[in-house]
């Protein structure tokens, strides 16, 4: 029952994910944010997407997060001849037993990188689709689920363009939340060199870090323990308010929102709020959410979520922009 929370589950809990932190102060300098939110993720359940220009250790990030867990990972490069069967697997037929045999593909894994996701072609994110929203694929007409826990961690660049593909509003949704990295501060960028002068190599090396993974039960027992947060019946009219003015509804309706945005966050968004929320109050140490558990989260779950009209990109409007309106207008609880 949502609430019913043993004390000694939220240090659990909370202790779980300061050694998942520890494990990153090896590997990362700075991007706070960026931990924070692939922790949430784990947490909540969901798959995360990383955007940020190449060279700001995305792909870092993402493995730090996947090694930390002692569960199975793959990394897979986009390409755009990049085909479904390479990334689900396929039928081979065996000449010794004359039966076709199932070969499972780099997908089926506890923690799945797709770098550079844009990049593989429609046909390729199709597939990816299947399994994130279904924990399963299909190959020969035989449905295998996929190991749980499931994360995907995908990555992109937003600036180079040729040979891409841009992930359909249907496939951006199942990511429940889109993290944008930033530059470096200069004292950060000083520190990450220290580092990387220390370890004397560019590349970390996972068996060289402290031998301090969590376990896939571990996991399992983060989530199932953040979906026990109790959340109150004002936190979830926040959430559903929060995305309905996405979409020009909403008790406090904004004035001009048609002219900026042409679809608004799906009830998935909602969902997200929520889920995050849950797992942000539990890594805090509480068994209730509260307003700024959600609130802190809203860009993260809903920019990419917002499909914005040409007038509002002609005009360099951007999603987190648009968020602000939305947060600002919408009344905390």
């Amino acid at each position: 029952m949502a609430g019913a929370i043993a004390p000694d589950d939220v240090k659990l809990a909370a202790s779980l994910a300061e050694r998942v932190r520890s494990r990153f102060a090896h590997t990362l300098v700075g991007q706070a944010n960026l931990r924070e939110s692939l922790i949430l993720t784990l947490v909540a359940g969901g798959h995360i997407l990383i955007e940020s220009v190449p060279g700001l250790a995305k792909t870092t990030a993402a493995q730090t997060l996947a090694t930390s867990v002692s569960g199975t990972f793959k990394r897979v490069q986009c390409t755009p001849d990049l085909m479904p069967s390479d990334l689900v697997g396929t039928q081979v037929f065996d000449f010794a037993t004359q039966k076709f045999a199932t070969q499972i593909g780099p997908i089926h894994a506890n923690f799945v990188l797709l770098d550079e996701i844009n990049r593989s072609n429609a046909k390729t994110q199709s597939a990816m689709l299947e399994a994130m929203a279904e924990g399963a694929t299909t190959i020969g007409g035989e449905r295998i689920a996929l190991p749980k826990p499931f994360m995907v961690i995908a990555t992109q660049n937003p600036v180079e363009e040729e040979g891409t593909f841009t992930l359909p509003e249907a496939q951006m949704d199942r990511f429940m939340m889109k993290a944008v990295m930033t530059y470096p501060t200069a004292d950060e960028e000083a520190r990450m060199l220290a580092l990387l002068t220390r370890r004397g190599s560019d590349v970390f090396d996972p068996t060289q870090l402290p031998a301090d993974q969590i376990s896939i039960r571990d996991v399992e027992f983060l989530r199932a323990t953040a979906r026990r947060v109790h959340v109150s019946d004002a936190i979830m009219r926040y959430a559903v308010d929060l995305a309905a003015t996405s979409r020009g509804a909403g008790t406090h309706p904004l004035q001009g929102l048609g002219s900026l945005v042409r679809l608004g966050a799906s009830p998935r968004a909602s969902i997200a709020l929520v889920r995050i929320g849950q797992a942000n109050a539990l890594l805090k140490g509480r068994d209730y959410v509260v307003p700024e558990d959600v609130k802190s989260v809203v860009h993260e779950v809903m920019r990419h979520r917002i499909v914005l009209t040409f007038e509002a990109m002609a005009d360099g409007v951007g999603a987190d922009q648009v968020i602000d309106r939305i947060v600002q207008a919408v009344p905390v609880p």
